[in-house]
C-alpha cells in the first residue's frame, strides 16, 4: 500500500535521529503516509556505513524518507532548521540531553518557537535518577532482568535482536498519533513527548515482575523455568531437523496421543490431570522424543497442522525468505538501497482494508533532497506555524 490514501498523508516530520530507535519511528511514520524529512549533518547519520550486524540498520530503519543536510554549527544551516520545523507536525530526535540546548533546538527552544510542534525524543531513560545516562539494547536489557530470564543465572543473553530500540520505536509512533489524535479539534497545540528505551524493557519484563508481586517467588529464567505444559519442547526428526512442539490443551493432549500411538500415557490413571502431565515430564518427554524421531519434519508438520497442535520448526532468519507464508503477496515488501540496489524485508505486521505497507521504498542518497527542501522554503510565506500537516 502505497501513495495516495495511506492515514497519515500530510503529516510533516521531521527527524534527527541515529541508531535504531528513533529511525524505527520515523521509518514506521514513513510507511504509515507522512512525509519524514531526515535531518543529517555534512558527514551523514553514521550508520550509513557500519558493517557486520549494522549493515542493515540504516536501509532497513530510513527507508521511504527523504534527506536534507544541514550543518547546525552554522548559523544559516541553524536557522533552516527552524524555518523547516515551522512546516512540521513532528520533531523526532534521540540525543542526550543537554546537546540540542547548545543548537537552539532544546525543547523549550522549540516550544517557545514551534508551539504547534509535536516534540518525540527517544531517550535512554525516563526523567528520574538514570535520566542523564547514555544506553544501548543491550545495557538495558542487563538492568532490566530481560538478559536474565532470556539466558540462565550464570549466564545472562541478550536478545538476539534490536528488540527494544525496535520496540522503543513503536511507542514513540504511538504517542506521536496520541498526540496527533488530541490536536484534531484544534484543542491543544503540541507536545513534549519523552521515550526511554530503559522503560520499554520494564515493560517487556513486567510479567516476570507481577509474578514476583503477586507470589514472592522469584521467577525463573526462559532456560531454567518450570514448564506449564506436559509438552512444551524441542525434538529432533528422523531427518535431524529439530522442531518444536507445544501441546497445551486437554484436547490437544487427546488428539496428538491417539494420532501418534501414545495410548498408555492416554489411559494412565496417573496422567489425569495436566497438573499430573507436568510433574511426570520425567517420563513422557523421552517417550514422545522416541516418537517424533521417527518421523520425517515434513510428513510430521501436516500432521501437527491438522491436529491444529502449535508446532514450529527451528528456522534461522535466513530461512524465512523460503518460507510460504512470508512469501505470500505482500508479506516482504521491495525496496532500494541509495545506491539502487534493491532488497526484500518484512512488510510492517499490519493489514489495512487487506492490503499491505511499504513496498517499493527508497532509502535517500545523502543530501538528495537538500536543494528541493530549501527551494521549498524559499518560496513558503515567511510566516511561521504555517505547518503543513493538516491535524492542528
Amino acid at each position: 500500500m502505497t501513495g495516495s490514501g495511506l492515514p497519515l498523508q500530510g503529516v510533516r516530520v521531521v527527524e534527527m535521529t541515529h541508531m535504531v530507535m528513533g529511525p524505527t519511528c520515523g521509518m514506521i511514520l514513513a510507511q504509515l503516509g507522512a512525509e519524514v524529512i531526515k535531518v543529517e549533518p555534512p558527514s551523514g547519520d553514521k550508520t550509513r556505513t557500519l558493517g557486520g550486524m549494522g549493515t542493515a540498520f540504516f536501509p532497513l530503519f530510513n527507508r521511504g524518507k527523504r534527506s536534507v543536510v544541514l550543518d547546525l554549527a552554522r548559523a544559516d544551516d541553524r536557522e533552516t532548521m527552524h524555518r523547516l520545523l515551522a512546516t512540521a507536525d513532528v520533531f523526532l530526535e534521540n540525543f542526550r540531553d543537554g546537546q540540542l540546548e547548545k543548537q537552539g533546538l532544546g525543547a523549550d527552544d522549540l516550544r517557545r518557537r514551534h508551539p504547534h510542534l509535536i516534540i518525540a525524543g527517544h531517550k535512554g531513560f525516563l526523567s528520574g535518577p538514570y535520566e542523564h545516562r547514555p544506553a544501548l539494547d543491550e545495557v538495558v536489557q542487563m538492568m532490566s532482568g530481560l538478559a536474565a530470564m532470556t539466558g540462565t543465572k550464570d549466564r545472562p543473553q541478550r536478545v538476539g535482536s534490536s528488540a527494544n530500540d525496535i520496540m522503543g520505536g513503536m511507542f514513540g509512533v504511538i504517542s506521536i498519533l496520541a498526540a496527533l489524535y488530541q490536536r484534531r479539534d484544534g484543542r491543544t497545540d503540541g507536545a513534549d513527548i519523552r521515550i526511554g528505551l530503559f522503560e520499554n524493557c520494564l515493560f517487556l519484563v513486567a510479567q516476570h515482575m507481577v509474578q514476583y508481586e503477586m507470589t514472592g517467588v522469584k521467577p525463573l529464567s526462559m532456560p531454567e523455568r518450570e514448564h506449564a505444559w506436559p509438552i512444551y519442547d524441542i525434538f529432533e526428526t528422523a531427518g535431524g531437523q529439530r522442531i518444536f512442539i507445544g501441546v497445551v490443551t486437554e484436547g490437544h493432549w487427546q488428539s496428538f496421543c491417539r494420532e501418534f500411538g501414545l495410548i498408555e500415557l492416554l489411559e494412565d490413571p496417573a496422567l489425569a490431570t495436566t497438573t499430573d502431565r507436568i510433574l511426570a515430564r520425567g517420563r513422557i518427554i523421552p517417550q514422545v522424543a522416541d516418537v517424533v524421531r521417527r518421523w520425517d519434519a515434513t510428513e510430521l508438520s501436516a500432521k501437527l497442522d491438522a491436529l491444529n497442535i502449535c508446532f514450529s520448526p527451528i528456522n534461522r532468519p535466513e530461512d524465512l525468505f523460503d518460507d510460504p507464508h512470508v512469501l505470500r503477496p505482500g508479506g516482504l515488501v521491495h525496496n532500494f538501497n541509495a545506491d539502487g540496489a534493491s532488497f526484500r524485508a518484512p512488510a510492517l505486521p499490519i493489514e489495512w482494508n487487506g492490503a499491505n505497507f511499504g513496498d517499493g521504498l527508497k532509502v535517500p542518497a545523502l543530501g538528495a533532497d537538500t536543494a528541493a527542501i530549501r527551494a521549498e522554503l524559499d518560496a513558503r510565506p515567511t510566516s511561521v506555524g504555517k505547518h503543513a500537516g493538516g491535524c492542528a
